[in-house]
């Protein structure tokens, strides 16, 4: 396996999580592949599995707009081969106007330099 390989994954797994932070759903989608899978940690225990482009981007655009101020802090990535793991804070402030945290992770799978899918896990 070649190391630029291993690399484009990391490197694109890196303007996702700029673009989610810009709130910017059309860009995600754009790295994302059309039949892409997104598994969500929300709603516990199983979460839900949301499949297909413009599906997801829905997703990502509702939930900008519920949370204004949603944001993710990387605490560690790394990838290797179609994977990559990335370990992350995610913060809001809730309805109440409360500051809210979750720790979480994203398993990603890549092929042809797209994210063919998308598994987040979190604590609480």
């Amino acid at each position: 396996m070649k190391l630029s390989r291993i690399e484009s994954g990391l490197r694109l797994a890196l303007a996702f999580y700029e673009a989610f932070n810009n709130h910017d759903a059309a860009a995600m989608a754009d790295m994302i592949s059309d039949d892409c899978l997104l598994e969500t940690f929300a709603p516990s225990p199983a979460g839900r599995l949301i499949s297909g482009r413009e599906t997801i981007a829905h997703y990502w655009q509702e939930s900008f707009a519920k949370t204004a101020d949603l944001h993710l802090e990387l605490e560690d990535i790394f990838g290797l081969g179609q994977r990559v793991i990335a370990l992350y804070r995610r913060d809001w402030t809730d309805a109440a106007g409360a500051a809210q945290y979750i720790r979480g992770v994203d398993i990603m799978r890549f092929q042809s330099n797209v994210i063919t899918e998308i598994k987040a896990y979190s604590k609480g």
